[in-house]
Formats: C-alpha cells, sequence, structure tokens
C-alpha cells in the first residue's frame, strides 16, 4: 500500500487519541518580547505562519483584528492566534502607527527581547510569543481552530487555566533571573491546555479531522500516522493500531475523512517534506528517507505527483526560514 521504510515495529498509542497528539505538544523557534509600554502606543502584526500570543500582565491594552474589532484586554488575560492572523494591540482604540520603531529593543539572548517606550502615560506590561508547533501532529487541528482564543473564556471549563494565568502574572510583573525560561514553559502548558479546552468544548460531527482524533479507533491510528509518517504504515498495521479489520478500519476511515488512509498518508508525508525542504540545510535524499522512501526517485515521483511541483523546486524557493523578530 504505501512505501517501506527500515522501521518495522509499530510505536504505542494509548486510548485517548488527543492526549496523544498533544504528548508531543513544543513550542519551537520561539521569539519572546517582555514590553513595558508607555501610553500612548500601538504596533501592528502582520499575517505570518506561525502562532502568537500575547499575555497582559498590567493594561491598558486593546487587541484589533479585522474579524472582531476593537477587544480590551484585561489584566490576566492572554489571547492565542493559532494561525498567526494580522492584528494590533494598542493602548487605546485611537492609537495608530507603529510604536515599535520608537522602542528600545534588548536582546536579552536565547531569542527573548525586552521592548520598552519611555513616555508619561500609564504603562502597559505584556509578554508577546511568536512561536511555531514543534509537533507535526497539530497542525490539521490548529488549522481548524478559530483566529483568537481568550484564556479568560475557556478558564471555566479547565481548572489550571486560572492559576496559570495568575503565576504567568506575577512573573511577568516582578521578572528575575530566569524568569524568561519560567515564563516560556508556563506559556508551552497554557496553550497546550487552552487547544484541549477548545477541543473539548466544541460541538461533536460525524466527519472531518475532529470526529476522526475523537473516534476510539481512528483516532488511535491517525494519532500514530501524525506521530510517524515515515513508519511503514501498511493497512494491517493501521487496522491493528485501530483495533479493528482491514475492510472496517477502510471503510470506517474513508466514511470520516473522507478519503482512504493511504491517500491521506501521502499527503500528510508530503506536508511534513515541504516543511523540511523549507528550512533548508537538509538534502531531498534525507526528507526522503525520513518519510520512509526507499529511494530520492521514488519520493520525488511521490511529490509531484501530489504537490505538482518537484522537491527540489521548494529547496531552491524557500532557502530557509529566517528568525521572526518580535513585531515583524
Amino acid at each position: 500500500m504505501l512505501d517501506h521504510s527500515s522501521r518495522t515495529s509499530s510505536p504505542h498509542i494509548p486510548m485517548d487519541s488527543l492526549s496523544e497528539v498533544l504528548q508531543d505538544f513544543r513550542l519551537s523557534g520561539v521569539n519572546y518580547g517582555r514590553c513595558e509600554l508607555r501610553h500612548p502606543w500601538s504596533i501592528a502584526f502582520p499575517q505570518q505562519q506561525l502562532l502568537r500570543f500575547h499575555f497582559v500582565s498590567h493594561g491598558p491594552c486593546w487587541l484589533h483584528t479585522h474579524a472582531q474589532g476593537w477587544q480590551e484586554l484585561r489584566d490576566g488575560d492572554l489571547v492565542l492566534l493559532p494561525q498567526g492572523t494580522t492584528h494590533r494591540l494598542a493602548s487605546a482604540p485611537d492609537v495608530v502607527g507603529h510604536s515599535l520603531d520608537a522602542c528600545r529593543v534588548t536582546d536579552l539572548g536565547s531569542k527573548v527581547c525586552e521592548v520598552v517606550q519611555d513616555g508619561a502615560g500609564a504603562t502597559s506590561t505584556l509578554f508577546c510569543g511568536s512561536m511555531e508547533l514543534g509537533a507535526h501532529a497539530l497542525n490539521p487541528l490548529i488549522a481548524l481552530m478559530p483566529p483568537i482564543i481568550k484564556g479568560c473564556d475557556v478558564a471555566g471549563n479547565d481548572p489550571i487555566v486560572g492559576p496559570l494565568l495568575a503565576a504567568m502574572t506575577a512573573e511577568a510583573a516582578q521578572p528575575q533571573m530566569g524568569s524568561a525560561t519560567v515564563l516560556t514553559r508556563m506559556a508551552d502548558l497554557l496553550a497546550a491546555r487552552l487547544i484541549r479546552c477548545w477541543v473539548n468544548c466544541t460541538g461533536t460531527s460525524t466527519s472531518g479531522w475532529l470526529a476522526a482524533i475523537r473516534d476510539p479507533h481512528i483516532g488511535r491510528a491517525l494519532a500514530a500516522m501524525h506521530r510517524d509518517p515515515g513508519h511503514n504504515w501498511t493497512l494491517v498495521a493501521l487496522a491493528a493500531v485501530a483495533g479493528q479489520s482491514r475492510s472496517v478500519f477502510a471503510e470506517r476511515f474513508s466514511a470520516i475523512l473522507g478519503e482512504g488512509p493511504a491517500r491521506y498518508l501521502a499527503r500528510l508525508r508530503m506536508q511534513h517534506a515541504r516543511e523540511l525542504l523549507g528550512q533548508g540545510g537538509i538534502s531531498v535524499a534525507e526528507v526522503a528517507s525520513r518519510l520512509g522512501y526507499d529511494s530520492e526517485a521514488s519520493f520525488a515521483r511521490a511529490f509531484k505527483r501530489i504537490t505538482s511541483v518537484s522537491p527540489g523546486f521548494v529547496r531552491r524557493t524557500n532557502p530557509g526560514r529566517m528568525d521572526m523578530h518580535f513585531g515583524s
């Protein structure tokens, strides 16, 4: 059914497929900014492929998006923008411009910076991050999420969110040695819990990715494919992970996701391949090997069949991702 890799043993898949997906949740390529901004200030954030979040330790702070207009963020509020949608933060809705140009930005190392705007107005203390998800399994889930998720909106559904927000407030208000690292770890956990809360609060559906990951059988196979797309996933192996016969598994998989396991896995591999090739510093042959193909040629044929371009074209036109600077 699929190209073979040298790996033959199936990884262990627990019953809770969402936990399996979230198990590898890590934020990588992170850029954080601790901001001390005096009113009036305003910073525009353009659309990007990375996830963003903003935590307000102390306001005033307002958030603007094209879809929802201006929203006031209060002390202790955290907003998660899963798709990095275009938005603006400001001390008041009527403040325009791009204050970052006039700020002092100090590099504190480890992709953490301090952003300061002097003045006589009220001080806003923010902790902002720009990040990519280290868990490839989360990509389909992130694509389904709304443009903005507010921590306060889901705090009632998760008893841990409230105390986490309070802890971040205390850490950001009185920074000490290692505060950036502590805040980073808390942001990791908080983002994962916000994503899980959103999934749990989303209405049930009989088809699509969320329905598949919730299915007690299909979800286990889906999580397995996303965690290790280069594994030698035959129909027999996937059905075994799902705990079903081949025919029942294949029929159920297609009914929920609208395509068979082989087609889904092939598209998943090519999506992952595009990301690897776009990072630079990795050869087409190495990508092919990581994704379970016996040869570079067989991988290249599959890649072009599914994406309509060659691996070499993607590698030449994406010579590595530049670091995302705060506010850029």
